[in-house]
């Protein structure tokens, strides 16, 4: 009898509970996060003004230590986004396999890239400076709730746009005179910049003599994502500490403006879909709903999975199979364009850099604009295809215009249901730049390029 009630009652026990919601969520860390920001929010409002359930002191106390997780999180991915940089960009230009592919396919694709990517931080930067997301926010609790603030932490004005007679020497020092130091005092851009010269002097060599420093490279970026999902996994627990700091130093009032902010990313990563599909259709020749079609389940695929790596074969399957790309172009671009090709994590940064300087009160003047704009590009090239690597990224991006990085705790509590977004984006881009690509370059078969926008043929006339 007594059992019979203990099991009728299991179903209310906490342990029922807590076992139930672990299987809920295993294997799903975007919903953890997502619990964690909930959490967070709702225990930040009993502990915060809000309801005033303790002193201040005391809230403020808690605060800080279940902040704990969110600031070693944010260590350990400042900690490791050099390496994994230098060795992602230089795998991704290897990955074409030989210098014929490269010579052929590299000019084009590398073009593509880079006016894409910047096309899309333009995007950001415009709906960005249009909405101010950023304005919605009360600027001085956040920077007291942080810790950070310009007069604090740095500079409240980047520099202006160089002279024409200073122009040369800001061009060379561009280039790292000294790559362990650019490592060292971590500037991205001229990491990425030794990186792609030093990755394109090893598709030039003999493979004998390549490998094995590809081989060295293949290993420091697996240790470096190993340390990224190591990373991951405190990812819930950093969004519940941080989010509760902040909404019990805050309140609630200043959390509501960041529903602005996750409008004004998800409106670009809409425009930026809309210019794929205008260059899908003029240059591909291929019409925008067809190319949907044959997108959407690799699209929704990488959108639960936050990763493009991850998607890589289904892709590849589906700019053959649907998208009737040839192989030879298929498989070049797009492993590529799963490293490189980073439009939608580039348009993110250039939003959060925005929308950050605005909350401090940070001037970008057109200086600015253009740091932004360059480091963001050439920091997307080296952007692994790995849920929560936009955030390391965007570290060397704020730094880069004067913004300061810990800025990046108002992000987290959001950033999980925009990396699903903006890497569904970036797997339908390099779908788009397979396609533009198949149409630009001269047939060396009988394979039709892209002839979705004419009758496809059927599983039979295929295999025929």
């Amino acid at each position: 009898m007594q059992n019979d009630r203990a099991r009728r009652l299991h179903p209310r026990s906490l342990a029922y509970l807590s076992s139930y919601l672990d299987k809920l969520t295993k294997g799903r860390l975007w919903l953890k996060v997502i619990i964690g920001m909930v959490l967070g929010v709702a225990t930040g409002i009993v502990l915060g003004p809000t309801v005033g359930l303790v002193a201040p002191d005391t809230a403020s106390a808690i605060g800080n230590w279940l902040a704990l997780p969110g600031r070693l999180f944010l260590l350990l991915i400042q900690m490791i986004v050099i390496p994994l940089v230098f060795a992602s960009v230089i795998r991704g230009l290897t990955s074409g396999g030989s210098l014929e592919q490269l010579r052929s396919l590299g000019l084009r694709v590398t073009l593509y890239f880079v006016f894409t990517t910047t096309v899309a931080i333009s995007i950001g930067l415009a709906v960005a400076l249009i909405i101010k997301p950023g304005h919605y926010i009360d600027s001085a609790m956040v920077q007291q709730a942080i810790g950070s603030s310009p007069a604090q932490a740095l500079p409240t004005t980047v520099p202006g746009m160089p002279g024409l007679s200073e122009l040369p020497q800001k061009l060379i020092t561009i280039l790292p005179s000294n790559p362990l130091t650019s490592m060292v005092e971590g500037q991205m851009l001229q990491v990425v910049l030794f990186a792609i010269i030093f990755g394109v002097a090893l598709v030039m060599m003999p493979a004998s003599k390549s490998k094995p420093m590809l081989d060295v490279l293949g290993s420091l970026l697996e240790v470096c994502m190993t340390v990224v999902r190591v990373a991951m996994r405190l990812a819930p627990y950093a969004v519940f500490g941080l989010m509760t700091q902040l909404t019990t130093k805050i309140g609630l009032d200043a959390l509501l403006g960041m529903a602005v902010y996750v409008g004004t990313v998800l409106l670009g990563l809409a425009l930026l879909l809309g210019f794929y599909l205008a260059v899908v259709l003029v240059v591909g020749r291929t019409r925008p709903i067809q190319f949907l079609s044959a997108a959407r389940e690799v699209m929704l695929l990488a959108f639960s999975t936050s990763s493009s790596a991850a998607v890589l074969p289904v892709t590849m399957k589906t700019a053959q199979e649907k998208l009737h790309i040839r192989s030879s172009v298929a498989q070049f671009v797009i492993p590529l364009g799963a490293t490189v090709n980073m439009d939608g994590t580039a348009l993110y940064q250039g939003v959060a850099a925005i929308f950050l300087a605005q909350v401090f009160g940070v001037d970008i003047g057109t200086g600015g604009m253009l740091l932004i704009i360059i480091t963001a590009v050439g920091a997307s090239i080296g952007a692994p295809a790995t849920p929560g690597v936009g955030i390391v990224i965007l570290a060397m991006v704020l730094e880069s215009a004067n913004i300061p990085v810990a800025g990046i705790a108002l992000l987290l509590g959001v950033d999980r249901v925009l990396d699903m977004s903006r890497t569904s984006v970036n797997v339908c881009g390099d779908l788009a730049a397979s396609t533009v690509m198949d149409r630009w370059l001269p047939s060396e078969d009988n394979t039709p390029a892209g002839p979705i926008n004419r009758r496809t043929p059927s599983l039979d006339e295929t295999e025929a």
